[in-house]
């Protein structure tokens, strides 16, 4: 499946599911709210293999903390979804993330 590139798609998407994005309860900073929206478009090509990705923090110095879940956890090519997809993506479109980590 392709990854969206329309923020407000992905806005959308995250208020019709009714269901709260995952992260702090904390009030999020700038960059984690732009992280957590460019997420909202991965993660349909994420849950299309069964898995899924969960935001855990955004670090002052640019680095995105992350935890996969489902089909995700253990499969060989986490690694690869991680940072050929994600983390590329993250720093292509968002100059401030300088680094994306799986976190368990």
């Amino acid at each position: 499946m392709p990854i969206a590139t329309d923020l407000s798609q992905a806005r959308a998407a995250r208020s019709d599911s009714g269901s709260e994005p995952m992260g702090p309860t904390a009030p999020p900073s700038e960059l984690f709210q732009q992280v957590q929206d460019m997420l909202e478009l991965i993660r349909p090509a994420v849950k299309a293999d069964g898995g899924d990705v969960e935001l855990v923090q955004v670090t002052a110095d640019g680095q995105v903390n992350i935890r996969f879940h489902g089909a995700c956890c253990g499969c060989p090519s986490a690694g690869m979804t991680l940072h050929h997809g994600i983390e590329r993506t993250l720093r292509q479109k968002l100059p401030q993330v300088k680094g994306v980590n799986a976190v368990p």
